[in-house]
């Protein structure tokens, strides 16, 4: 399965029986799923096949949907009240007769709630279905289509990640084969912090001080760090490519490279492993940052 992301937009439109309509569609990240859809009254029942459709595409996303209708052809034939017409008609001309009100005007008359009038060519249950089916059909191109979106984002995003991964990988090699973790290293600058300490303090027991760094040097070792920053890349590369919605697990991982990181700069003794750590951590930031749009 191919990466999604969780941006994308997509419209669809159609047409039944001179009414013209309009989908649009736009995702932005979300922890779960989230949906809500703006409809036309009186359209109120397309809500709920709405969202299954929805439902049954996409498993994470904040998602907005409107449907937009457009009345065209049988449906902008107009048919006026005649009746109705005649009667405000009159009571203009008394008004304007014993008040001295302004004339009325055509076009506010048939302004007028009920003056003038559309035909409705969905009167029917039949058309009303079939209006719902074409429009429900409209709504799946378009989900298709922001599908696709989300798709071809979630490749740019699978690339852009991999290349975070390779860089935090090389970084963990880096420190790995740092100098300054050399056994004979590690020796010389234990051996030069004893001096310095025992020139400051002669009375300190040489041994007793000696056992100590030792310790020190032990609870400093970055081994560990190393080992599992390397299994989180292996974790991660595994999980970007077998896709899905895999940007929970993504995100969980980039938590840990950043606990490793932050374990890395704390246990370092020597300035280039500091160095390496911090740059890691601007690294894995950047990680975890692109992981927030991966469904």
């Amino acid at each position: 399965m191919a990466l999604q992301s969780m941006t994308g937009f997509a419209r669809s439109t159609g047409d039944y029986l001179g009414s013209a309509f309009a989908w649009e569609l736009k995702s932005v990240n979300g922890k779960g799923l989230e949906a809500r859809l703006r409809l036309p009254p009186g359209l109120e029942r397309l809500e709920q096949p709405a969202r299954q459709a929805l439902q049954k595409r996409f498993s994470r996303g904040q998602f907005y949907g409107s449907l937009n209708l457009m009345k065209q052809g049988a449906m902008a034939t107009p048919a006026v009240n005649e009746t109705l017409l005649r009667n405000v008609s009159a009571l203009a001309k008394r008004l304007e007769r014993e008040f001295g009100f302004a004339p009325a005007r055509a076009d506010g008359l048939l302004g007028l709630r009920g003056v003038l009038e559309f035909a409705d060519p969905l009167a029917s249950e039949e058309d009303a279905a079939a209006f719902d089916a074409v429009v429900l059909a409209a709504l799946e191109e378009a989900l298709a289509g922001l599908e696709k979106a989300r798709l071809e984002e979630g490749a740019a995003l699978a690339r852009l990640l991999l290349g975070h991964v390779g860089e935090i990988e090389a970084l963990t090699l880096a420190a790995e084969a740092d100098p300054s973790r050399e056994p004979h290293a590690i020796r010389a600058r234990l051996a030069e912090q004893v001096r310095l300490v025992m020139e400051a303090m002669p009375t300190l027991d040489e041994s007793r001080l000696a056992m100590e760094a030792a310790f020190l040097a032990t609870k400093a070792d970055i081994r560990e760090e190393i080992d599992r920053l390397k299994t989180h890349v292996a974790s991660a590369r595994a999980l970007l490519a077998s896709g899905g919605v895999v940007g929970r697990k993504l995100d969980f991982l980039s938590q840990e490279f950043n606990r490793e990181s932050n374990t890395l700069c704390s246990k370092s003794n020597a300035a280039a492993i500091t160095a390496i750590g911090l740059e890691l951590k601007a690294v894995v930031d950047r990680f975890r940052e692109q992981v927030q749009n991966l469904e």
